[in-house]
């Protein structure tokens, strides 16, 4: 198989997964060509589309590589999709979530601790929507679960690794210019706010009780009722 031919072949490959395909799983397919040839075929057809101005190119997601359409145009993208929107996260998902991803692994108690309010029906939703994952047990009294993200949350932030998430210090700004006047993105804010303060102090603040006094409403995505 010639070299035009292999690339012919990476790309058919990455455009018609469904998921981010690695560059050991294109080696497996296209038996020919290593992992690292892989990888520098995609840099060629980056470079390419790069040249001829096409309006997509090729990323890395989630460990794997996935066909993107370029930021610039997403105006025109949003107008294909508008009334599909994907169910978004409630309130409580995306602070709970922020919590998470920057303490991971850690335990519902810790969550509970910095969030104020009982978390176990929110982390059951993110369980469901593989979000995030059982990461083991923590060492001590009761050895409770410990909870860390997952290879669909990087797909949901379209990141390769969670080294690429913005510090607790630069996510204000990030999110002010991305999503300004979005609830959930504030709600965002606050919480990795409550982290930075935790790690600075070295204290965690103690969790509401009881839990009957405080409920918690956690938002069913799928249609916008409360369980």
């Amino acid at each position: 198989m010639d070299y035009e031919l292999q690339k012919q072949v990476v790309e058919a490959l990455i455009f018609a997964t469904d998921v981010p395909i690695s560059e050991s799983k294109v080696s497996s397919i296209l038996e020919e060509i290593t992992p690292a040839q892989a990888k520098k075929i995609v840099e060629e057809l980056n470079s390419e589309y790069s040249q001829f101005n096409r309006s997509f190119f090729i990323t890395r997601v989630a460990g794997g590589f996935q066909f993107n359409t370029r930021k610039d145009l997403s105006q025109w993208i949003k107008k294909l999709y508008r009334g599909k929107a994907k169910p978004r996260l409630s309130q409580a998902g995306l602070e709970t979530l922020a919590i998470i991803s920057f303490r991971q692994p850690i335990s519902r108690v810790e969550v509970d601790a910095i969030r104020g309010v009982h978390s176990g029906g929110v982390i059951k939703n993110l369980l469901e929507r593989n979000l995030v994952a059982i990461a083991g047990r923590a060492e001590g009294a009761g050895k409770p679960l410990l909870y860390g993200t997952t290879k669909e949350f990087l797909r949901y932030l379209g990141i390769n690794d969670v080294s690429e998430l913005p510090k607790p210090k630069e996510i204000e700004e990030i999110m002010g210019k991305l999503r300004e006047g979005d609830e959930g993105a504030q709600t965002l804010i606050d919480a990795l706010a409550a982290v930075e303060e935790d790690d600075e102090s070295g204290d965690v603040a103690p969790a509401d009780e009881p839990e009957a006094a405080k409920p918690e409403v956690e938002v069913d995505d799928s249609n916008g009722k409360a369980q």
